[in-house]
């Protein structure tokens, strides 16, 4: 084979540090675009972001170039920076330093998209704790300690 070809989906997970409520519906919007057009400058085709007062949802395209802890660790490092830097809270702003990210098979790419996408509907049946332990069991994923 001559070329190299991936298309891989990641479903990121990741919160505010402690939880905290920081992200308000209009400020929430203005951190999504933001986390968008960083997540397409690293080359990562994005389909959708949405979340809660205290956590997102990302669906994009793996840059085979990049590893996803490094993608990770920049959109959130750069994001939380680019809100500090606009004041956008009279304290300062950060994310916890965990993420989820898991992959997401073309068959299944609608219905998580449409998972992110009803995350205010979503939330009002199951706390972000229930969500995560379920996100973590249905990927066979055991943890231990704090998460």
């Amino acid at each position: 084979m001559s070329h190299s070809l991936t298309k891989i989906w990641i479903h990121a997970v990741w919160s505010t540090k402690d939880r905290f409520h920081f992200l308000e519906s209009k400020k929430r919007k203005k951190i999504i675009d933001h986390l968008k057009t960083k997540l397409e400058e690293s080359e990562c085709g994005v389909r959708i972001i949405n979340g809660t007062e205290d956590h997102l949802h990302a669906l994009f395209l793996l840059n085979p170039n990049k590893s996803i802890k490094d993608i990770m660790k920049n959109i959130k490092g750069e994001c939380s920076h680019w809100i500090n830097q606009n004041n956008f809270y009279k304290v300062k702003f950060s994310w916890q330093v965990g993420y989820g990210a898991f992959s997401v098979s073309e068959s299944l790419m609608k219905k998580v998209e449409k998972y992110i996408k009803n995350q205010k509907e979503h939330h009002r049946k199951m706390s972000f704790q229930e969500e995560w332990e379920l996100l973590l069991k249905n990927h066979n994923m055991i943890v231990s300690g704090n998460h």
